[in-house]
């Protein structure tokens, strides 16, 4: 019992770090330009794509994450001058249902262009093995790679956003924007940055996970969900809250599902408990989140628009 209890926290540690990766350029996205982004979840899922894409064509997954990484990052950035940019002056309401358009679009561009079934990538040679952590335990050697991009990522985000001067512009314009502008600095500039930087991020996770998930068309609709409750229970706009929200998330709903439906064995016959298991789990997450807004209304970090 307790070999499963460390291997199921490891993975929901994998899983919260991928959560962060797509809800820390979210954040950044949110917390700088007061955007609200339904289609951030389809960047995670072209990023995916282009991994996929990429690594069928060099025949080496880290070529294909690597090319992808860039890929990402223009394909951000194009959409950052052809759609967002003429969506910050508008309302909350019209970014919502301006974003809503852009997923159904590239998720039919997708289908387009690679078709409706499911790719998938080969796991890499020398991350297809298994580490022994302690006695019998061991953990597949790519989910530790995982957590490690994700956590190497985690501190390269703290360093930029609080000891470069970048960070120190994303800071300042995410509360005193006119100010910045009026010093000289290009916000429009600024802004395309900030958004290239999230689609990357997002991008990363769906090219990390494209070897143990299967890339579908509406793979990002899902996280994104879930990314929007890490976010919210974080706090809007704080880089740090995301982080511990989306480990906080990740622990919750895997190892409630895993053992969620045994601890009901010992109040219900196994049938009805699996039943009752299978559809509590799900709701864990957002029970967490209203206990933590309940506690505290502005999240674990609230930054009041700030970017820390």
């Amino acid at each position: 019992m307790l070999n499963l209890f460390l291997l199921q926290s490891l993975n929901g540690i994998q899983f919260g770090i991928l959560l962060f990766l797509v809800a820390a350029g979210l954040t950044l996205i949110f917390g700088v330009m007061d955007l609200i982004n339904l289609a951030h979840g389809v960047l995670y899922m072209i990023g995916a794509y282009l991994t996929a894409a990429f690594a069928a064509t060099t025949g080496s997954f880290a070529y294909g994450i690597l090319i992808a990484l860039p890929a990402t990052l223009a394909i951000g950035i194009a959409l950052e001058v052809l759609v967002f940019r003429r969506l910050y002056d508008r309302s909350h309401l019209d970014q919502v249902l301006a974003t809503f358009g852009l997923i159904l679009i590239l998720n039919e561009a997708v289908k387009i262009i690679w078709g409706s079934a499911p790719l998938s990538v080969p796991m890499p040679e020398a991350f297809s093995g298994s580490i022994q952590l302690m006695g019998n335990l061991r953990y597949p050697t790519f989910r530790i790679l995982i957590i490690g991009a994700g956590l190497a990522t985690a501190l390269g985000l703290y360093l930029m956003v609080n000891h470069t001067r970048l960070g120190m512009l994303l800071r300042a314009g995410a509360t005193h924007g006119a100010m910045v502008s009026a010093l000289g600095v290009n916000i429009r500039r600024l802004f395309m940055i900030v958004f290239g930087l999230g689609a990357m991020l997002a991008g990363f996770a769906g090219g990390m996970v494209a070897p143990i998930l299967s890339v579908d068309p509406g793979m990002g609709d899902s996280i994104l969900i879930l990314t929007f409750v890490v976010i919210v229970i974080g706090g809007v706009g704080s880089v740090r809250g995301a982080f511990v929200a989306a480990i906080l998330v990740g622990l919750v709903d895997t190892l409630g599902r895993s053992f969620g439906p045994m601890l009901l064995r010992n109040l219900l016959d196994p049938a009805a408990a699996a039943q009752m298991g299978r559809t509590l789990a799900p709701m864990l997450v957002y029970i967490l989140m209203a206990a933590v807004l309940y506690l505290r209304p502005t999240g674990l970090f609230p930054m009041g628009g700030g970017t820390r």
